[in-house]
């Protein structure tokens, strides 16, 4: 058996539920190869500096291919995934499981570059049997092994995020917030679309914590929408920040370089709470797991998976770590995940 106070604090505490998906915070899109190419030589330059990929890039099928050049346009993305450098985390975001091209993009981008792949991104995912078609492409394409990912972009969607967050394959839902809105007819104003207004409606509002609630309820990993205004510094950190501190999304889409870093800085924990969380979680592998007693205030196994999931979220936002942790997050002492 073993011993408590040589195990690796992931082990420990295997129901930390948060801990289960441990995925960069950011997902950045891109469609145009001259985009594509640059995104990917972004994350390399991010990699150098933080150490560890810090986001994924997501290479887009659905807006990135020119209508009549989709299957040139998945050759494409199948090549890239199969260049990017070692350590890349790279996905690609298909045609929706209707769309004619949808088989041809699993066969390709997932049969021929399936091993460089993170997983696999399915827009407009409406109930679980789109996963269970997805789930059948790839068992075809012999990418068995790719995590699936949906795009919940609709009232139903929403209604049954649940159950598409329950199934299996699935390891992040996403809301669409530009198709949500325009899937009610006028009933939600175009404000509803903008970085502030999201946040305001109720009826997206609604959307967002069925989302982040049916995640969390599944140890799934909550994404939260696009801000359009990416030229807009202020907005983009405001809506990542409320995203990340009120509604419960550990994940957020980037459309343009410049959001990746105000979205990692907005999932990041503060310096003093990543300092703590150091110092409780010391303490507690010294005391074997057993509670301990941190300034008058009780902590035990319930209190050790926060503050675990605080320095997990540290080393994925690319923080700096206090000493005492920097061990457990090595990549020959961290558990595969």
């Amino acid at each position: 058996m073993t011993n408590p106070s040589t195990a690796h604090p992931a082990q420990v505490l295997l129901d930390a539920q948060a801990g289960a998906q441990r995925i960069p915070v950011c997902d950045h899109y891109s469609g145009v190869e001259v985009r594509m190419r640059k995104s990917l030589q972004l994350q390399q330059e991010l990699m150098a500096e933080f150490g560890h990929c810090v986001f994924d890039v997501t290479l887009d099928c659905e807006d990135g291919a020119p209508v009549g050049s989709e299957r040139e346009h998945a050759r494409l993305v199948a090549r890239l995934a199969q260049e990017a450098a070692p350590g890349a985390r790279v996905a690609a975001r298909v045609h929706t499981i209707d769309h004619p091209a949808f088989a041809e993009d699993i066969a390709i981008i997932a049969g021929e570059a399936g091993r460089h792949l993170c997983h696999i991104m399915l827009p407009k995912v409406e109930s679980v049997d789109d996963v269970l078609r997805a789930e059948r492409a790839l068992a075809a394409a012999g990418a068995d092994h790719l995590p699936l990912h949906a795009l919940i972009e609709s009232p139903g969607a929403v209604h049954r995020a649940f159950d598409i967050a329950a199934h299996p394959r699935i390891q992040s839902l996403s809301f669409g917030l530009m198709d949500f809105v325009s899937a009610h007819g006028g009933a939600i104003p175009a404000s509803g679309m903008t970085s502030k207004g999201q946040f305001e409606h109720p009826l997206v509002v609604r959307a967002k914590l069925e989302i982040a609630a049916a995640c969390h309820a599944n140890g799934k990993v909550p994404s939260h929408c696009v801000v359009t205004e990416f030229s807009d510094a202020a907005a983009m950190q405001a809506a990542a920040g409320r995203a990340a501190q009120e509604f419960g999304y550990t994940r957020m889409w980037s459309i343009h370089p410049a959001q990746i870093r105000p979205i990692l800085a907005a999932f990041a924990p503060g310096e003093a709470e990543i300092a703590r969380a150091a110092r409780i979680v010391s303490a507690a592998v010294h005391a074997d797991w057993a509670p301990i007693s941190e300034d008058g205030v009780l902590h035990d196994r319930a209190s050790y998976r926060y503050f675990w999931q605080v320095l997990e979220r540290a080393h994925q936002t690319g923080r700096a770590l206090p000493e005492e942790a920097r061990g457990w997050f090595a990549e020959a002492a961290a558990p595969a995940p």
